[in-house]
């Protein structure tokens, strides 16, 4: 177990050197503010969620090696949190062995944890240089024989950056990522959900979603870790603390997808500098920038949390409100210094008042970040126990 977080500490030193280093050191993949493929067509084509509406193969590496599996990149229109036509971009991964098992390969979409408001932070970028630090996560899904959708997120398809911690837009690009794929891999195969941290939230509005969003899917099971259900208590809980930065960053991403917030209206010079800032910045770019900063030191008001618009835009991407369709396997670290373990008992417990069927796991000897690699395995084979067949068990 300390292995594994050493592994993946190592992991994210290494990204942070790399998407920090000079233009000029830069690996030969063009970033996406520059990459044609990312632009889409103006006005978007009158089609359905989830429909190609450009595509690539690529080259997916991990550090300097590529890597042996089919690789293919979509440009999918989804739909924003208003209900909005929109476009956003995802990497379909397809092992080059052949599916032996029985019936349609089955089809997972794994949601990437806090990568950044930049377009240059976007999984689909990362993958191709060979920086993508989840990739390791994605793999032991890939090892299983199935295909792996990796949505962006809106953000990196648009002029705007990532709608971080936006609910509604995050989970429609996740289902749509899948009708993309299954445009590939093919329809048929039973569909299956794994996120972390920021894929956590991704796959749980997938999750509730989902039954009203696309009911054509064959959704056998969604495993959601580290997730954060109401983003106002993440920010008390970080308020002066070393990732106070990913309060920034959910406040800019909540306001790039609610203009309504009025955020900017709140904010001091001092403020208007960060908010402005973070929008080019990746999350490991943040998190030491703004370590151990507060609220206040930021806004004209003590805390801007509690006023109305806030509220009102916190409350549409609160979970918890819908029920989801399919079983659901949700982990949690006791000990998580993000999200408070109160909020993810609360999430787990609408659920199972609903009468969805949840596997809910506590760890006591983890903390945020390693649980994302010690809880893996978990969510792994409890999906494919779902692809399998078996009885989904319920903790409820």
């Amino acid at each position: 177990m300390l292995r594994r977080s050493a592994i993946l500490a190592a992991l994210i030193v290494l990204l942070t050197t790399l998407t920090t280093a000079p233009a000029a050191t830069a690996l030969t993949v063009p970033s996406p503010t520059v990459d044609a493929f990312y632009k889409p067509p103006t006005p978007l084509p009158d089609v359905v969620p989830g429909t190609v509406l450009r595509s690539r193969q690529v080259t997916v590496k991990a550090l300097v090696v590529p890597v042996p599996t089919k690789a293919q990149q979509v440009l999918y229109r989804s739909t924003d949190t208003h209900g909005r036509a929109n476009a956003v971009v995802a990497t379909v991964l397809t092992p080059i062995t052949p599916w032996l098992s029985g019936g349609p390969r089955p089809v997972v979409a794994y949601n990437v944890g806090s990568h950044g408001l930049s377009a240059n932070c976007a999984p689909s970028y990362w993958l191709r240089q060979g920086i993508e630090y989840e990739f390791a996560l994605q793999s032991l899904a890939l090892a299983k024989g199935w295909a792996v959708v990796v949505t962006d997120y809106e953000g990196s398809a648009t002029p705007n950056p990532h709608t971080y911690t936006a609910g509604p837009a995050t989970g429609h690009a996740v289902l749509d990522g899948i009708r993309a794929a299954q445009g590939i891999v093919g329809k048929d195969g039973p569909v299956g959900i794994w996120g972390y941290s920021e894929g956590g939230l991704a796959s749980s509005w997938a999750a509730e979603l989902q039954p009203t969003y696309a009911p054509e899917l064959k959704l056998k099971g969604v495993a959601a870790g580290g997730v954060p259900p109401n983003i106002g208590n993440v920010g008390y809980k970080i308020d002066g603390g070393p990732f106070f930065g990913f309060f920034i960053a959910a406040a800019t991403g909540l306001s790039q997808a609610h203009p309504e917030m009025g955020l900017e209206g709140f904010l001091n010079d001092k403020g208007r500098k960060a908010f402005q800032q973070v929008k080019d910045m990746c999350q490991v770019q943040w998190t030491p920038t703004y370590a151990f900063h507060r609220i206040s030191e930021y806004t004209t008001v003590r805390d801007p949390i509690q006023l109305p618009q806030f509220q009102k835009v916190l409350a549409a991407n609160e979970l918890g409100k819908r029920k989801p369709a399919t079983p659901m396997f949700v982990y949690q670290s006791v000990n998580d210094e993000i999200i408070p373990v109160t909020d993810a008992r609360a999430l787990v417990g609408k659920y199972c008042a609903a009468g969805t069927t949840v596997r809910y796991t506590e760890s006591f000897v983890s903390e945020h970040i390693s649980l994302a690699v010690t809880g893996a395995p978990g969510a792994v084979a409890w999906l494919a126990d779902r692809f399998a067949g078996k009885p989904a068990p319920s903790t409820c």
